[in-house]
């Protein structure tokens, strides 16, 4: 990458922030116009939603297996190894799930969607369907965006029940706990604010993979190396905003629940 001056960089950095969320605008808005492309919603839906549905289930029941012995370790010291269903439900439904499942989605989405469009970008194809009256931000971007939204939501439900299933796996049949105890005590430690939190997130993160990856897709230039170049520049900026939009809505949820 070649050396720029600041004052370059900073025009640039405008210019690209400008130009996605122009993008991402045109994209949520044509939701509310026809024609909708519902064939390309439903593919999408399939291509990300079940297609992400092994590595999210093996992520979410491993880490869940994971911080039940990690915690199990700490927990000992105090004699309350009993609470380690809560430590795993609270753990994964307020931020290992929805993190793990939004840095999961995007490392297999979002750089597919770059490449995707990108490649379409080089050859293009895009060019060509605006010939032939076919608006792509609403033919590409829309049914991408309005799926990833879609399924991140219900995969993040699927990463903290699987979560709090390998966390159980480790609590009965290693640590020696009830079956019982464990389920109640995870139950038990999940109020409205947690769950509303941990629910809220993907919805920001499905959108953040999406638009991130259509951006770099639609705006990708300089060939076959433009495209492996725009594949990597998505994946690394969509899993940033994924941690720092985090931090801001933990931060948020925090300051309106007091949790």
């Amino acid at each position: 990458m070649p050396f720029v001056s600041p004052e370059v960089f900073a025009k640039q950095l405008v210019s690209s922030v400008q130009e996605y969320s122009l993008l991402a605008g045109r994209a949520v808005g044509n939701l509310f116009s026809s024609p909708r492309y519902w064939a390309d919603i439903y593919t999408q839906m399939d291509s990300i939603g079940f297609g992400s549905l092994p590595i999210v289930v093996l992520t979410g029941f491993f880490t869940g297996a994971v911080l039940a012995l990690q915690s199990a370790t700490s927990l000992q010291q105090f004699g309350a190894v009993n609470m380690t269903g809560n430590l795993v439900a609270l753990s994964m439904v307020k931020e290992l799930g929805p993190v793990l499942t939004g840095l999961m989605v995007s490392g297999r989405n979002s750089s597919g969607m770059a490449s995707e469009l990108g490649s379409m970008k080089v050859t293009e194809q895009l060019d060509a369907m605006r010939a032939l009256g076919t608006d792509p931000v609403r033919k590409l971007v829309t049914p991408r965006l309005t799926a990833t939204v879609f399924m991140a939501f219900f995969l993040t439900i699927l990463s903290d029940a699987f979560g709090i299933t390998g966390g159980a796996a480790v609590a009965i049949f290693s640590l020696g706990l009830n079956a019982t105890s464990y389920f109640h005590n995870s139950y038990q430690a999940l109020v409205y604010a947690d769950v509303v939190q941990g629910l809220i997130k993907p919805i920001f993160f499905g959108f953040i993979i999406a638009s991130v990856g259509c951006y770099f897709g639609m705006n990708t230039k300089g060939g076959t190396q433009g495209v492996g170049r725009s594949t990597t520049q998505a994946v690394v900026v969509s899993s940033v905003f994924i941690i720092v939009i985090d931090l801001i809505i933990t931060r948020t949820m925090i300051g309106i629940f007091g949790r």
